[in-house]
């Protein structure tokens, strides 16, 4: 792994929970590297991240992405080097935006699901009795 990373290198670098696609703007003291943000490219996970899938918890963290050309410190082992072109922001934005709900939509219809086949295995086990 390239762990270099010049100023103006472009990067994939993750940020609490989120994925993004940026430009190293300068190496920080603290040996963190500050990147600026030109595309998302995982939306950040929404709800407790110590409790997970769990909706009753006392604080359900909002997490917003980064904003386009926001510069965050981001510890260099979240960094990894990129190559390709670069996404628009808005569009980046709106398709890890869906993306995640999709992710979440498909969860719910499993959990659905699951609940069904449960409720008739459990109709089944009564007749074990």
């Amino acid at each position: 792994m390239n762990d270099t990373f010049e100023v103006g290198s472009l990067v994939m670098a993750e940020y609490k929970t989120g994925i993004y696609t940026g430009e190293v703007v300068e190496h920080s003291p603290s040996g963190k590297l500050a990147v600026k943000i030109l595309a998302v490219v995982k939306h950040p996970t929404q709800g407790d991240l110590h409790h997970p899938m769990d909706p009753d918890v006392p604080f359900f963290h909002q997490r917003r992405a980064l904003a386009y050309q926001e510069i965050a410190l981001m510890p260099r082992h979240t960094i990894k080097p990129f190559s390709g072109s670069v996404q628009d922001y808005r569009a980046s934005l709106e398709k890890s935006l869906q993306a995640e709900m999709n992710k979440l939509r498909q969860t719910v219809q499993w959990a659905e699901r699951s609940l069904q086949e449960l409720e008739q295995l459990q109709k089944d086990y009564a007749v074990l009795k």
